[in-house]
């Protein structure tokens, strides 16, 4: 399209005079993986005006608040980093939930940005000022305002709790597994779980030795292959550290070997049948009680739901004090839980494995575009955003690692966080070349590929008809991109501009803050 390179800005009113809140070139929500990658990112492309808002009171997203027993990832430690921040201490082929909240801490320390953290900070509201041209962002700690604002808030970020009858009754404690009561024992004590999620499937196996009484609760069951972990020897640490090369190799090996996941789902189906066998092998050889291996055994294709990974769940579930629930509930009691069939079951404490709230995120109704309307609202039918990133509506607003067709099911998402970091380093490059003052995506760029992502799903096994957090309360998968991470990767290498609007700096704000104007 030939545009010029901005689109002049309407002259507007000013607002009146007083104290301008703390204003900053880019505010980035969030220091998982997403919200640091893009401070490490913008601090190395000379970008010193940014600030990052975290609520809690230490960086690592998930990592750091999910703390339950046996949390372990389920993507091998080789590609489970920054590719520019390798870790040679691993140990664990699936590292520990602990160790990633340590390397994230690191990372945070070795690329200088604790300087510009802002702990204890929770945005309340970001909402887009279209006089002023840019963010107005209120915050537990007081008000900002920014050029461009970067939502690193991840998509595991906010538990998602059961609506269940009485549950605030309860005599006991009751805690999601996110959000784990550490001052609580368990000891000997009569436990509930509810749900068999990938939470559940580490949490029971953890616990189970020392309860006096598990009851396990299931909604439906998942699919569950074998978990290929190892410990990682002295001399292989050794070896990536004194030889980074060698790393490089093994990580690029790995996820070469994890993109070849992506063929059962999308074009060979025949390779999802070989893994359903695989899985069934494993309940097999694990669950000798031929009834509780029928009540495990899910109803759905493999792949439709998230494939969990296991050596010790199916054990955990054959023991003596434990035992498995399908029945429904009906409502929770001062005693314990009561299931439709109305037996009562007493216990003494109840724990939440009931995963996140990944398509209706809690963010996406306090983000604000032109229009006074949140993402939420914007979403209503369906999450829209061109590669995940940008959305029609939504000016300087850009979100990594939670945007709609972002997500994976058989490869690392840091890889995808990363290739999102590059399009919005190559955005804010076109930006600043052009010499204007805002970037907005065209809605039917972001329209346009968002269709493209639905009609690709069509026919794969995430839409063969299960119930999962891939999906919106609309049955659409919003939440997986359908296909390799490469193919993302290879659109995101390149900043399509005529996908986007350019506009100048409105003039009361050139003049006041000295932006500059277009280009010669």
């Amino acid at each position: 399209m030939n545009e010029p390179h901005c689109i002049e800005a309407e002259a507007k009113p000013t607002r009146p005079s007083g104290p301008p809140p703390e204003h900053h070139r880019v505010v980035i929500v969030g220091t998982g993986f997403s919200g640091l990658g893009a401070a490490i990112r913008l601090l190395q492309s000379g970008e010193r005006d940014l600030v990052v808002l975290e609520r809690a009171g230490d960086v690592g997203g998930c990592w750091r608040d999910n703390t339950y027993p046996g949390i372990q990832c389920d993507v091998q430690s080789d590609v489970y980093s920054f590719s520019f921040a390798p870790n040679a201490s691993w140990t664990r082929a699936f590292p520990w939930g602990g160790e990633i909240h340590t390397y994230l801490r690191h990372c945070a320390d070795r690329f200088g940005v604790r300087p510009f953290l802002r702990l204890h900070t929770e945005v309340l509201d970001a909402a887009w000022d279209d006089d002023a041209q840019r963010w107005r962002i209120e915050t537990t700690t007081g008000a900002l305002t920014a050029d461009l604002l970067v939502s690193g808030h991840g998509a595991l970020s906010a538990p998602a709790k059961p609506r269940l009858r009485g549950l605030e009754t309860f005599g006991g404690p009751v805690f999601h597994s996110a959000e784990w009561r550490h001052d609580v024992s368990l000891s000997g004590k009569r436990v509930a779980v509810i749900g068999t999620g990938a939470s559940a499937i580490q949490v029971v196996p953890a616990i189970q030795p020392e309860v006096a009484r598990l009851l396990v609760f299931q909604r439906s069951p998942a699919w569950v292959m074998p978990r290929p972990d190892f410990a990682v020897s002295r001399a292989r640490r050794l070896l990536f550290r004194h030889l980074p090369v060698a790393q490089r190799l093994a990580r690029s090996l790995r996820f070469g070997m994890l993109e070849t996941r992506v063929l059962g789902i999308l074009t060979r189906p025949e390779l999802l049948r070989v893994a359903e066998l695989a899985a069934r092998r494993h309940l097999r050889a694990q669950v000798a009680d031929e009834r509780l291996r029928e009540q495990l055994t899910p109803r759905y294709a493999i792949g439709c739901k998230r494939i969990l990974l296991s050596n010790d769940f199916y054990p955990a579930l054959c023991q003596p004090n434990a035992a498995l629930v399908t029945t429904a509930i009906r409502e929770v009691t001062a005693a314990g839980v009561v299931t439709e069939d109305g037996f009562r079951r007493d216990v003494d404490a109840i724990v939440l494995c009931t995963g996140f709230h990944v398509a209706d995120h809690p963010m996406t109704r306090r983000i604000r575009g032109r229009d006074g309307r949140s993402l939420a609202e914007h979403w209503e039918h369906g999450a829209r955003a061109y590669l995940g990133v940008n959305v029609p509506s939504f000016p300087n607003l850009f979100l990594l690692g939670s945007g709609p067709h972002t997500g994976l099911g058989h490869n690392s998402i840091v890889y995808m966080i990363e290739a999102q970091i590059g399009y919005l380093l190559a955005a804010l490059g076109e930006l600043k070349q052009r010499g204007c003052a805002t970037i907005e995506v065209r809605d039917e760029a972001a329209r346009s590929f968002t269709d493209e992502m639905q009609r690709r799903l069509r026919g794969t096994v995430w839409s063969s008809g299960c119930s999962s957090f891939y999906l919106d309360k609309e049955g659409h998968n919003v939440a997986l991109w359908p296909g390799f991470a490469t193919t993302y990767a290879w659109r995101a290498r390149r900043f399509e501009a005529d996908l986007y609007t350019f506009r100048r700096a409105a003039p009361a704000r050139a003049a006041a803050d000295g932006s500059i104007g277009e280009r010669a």
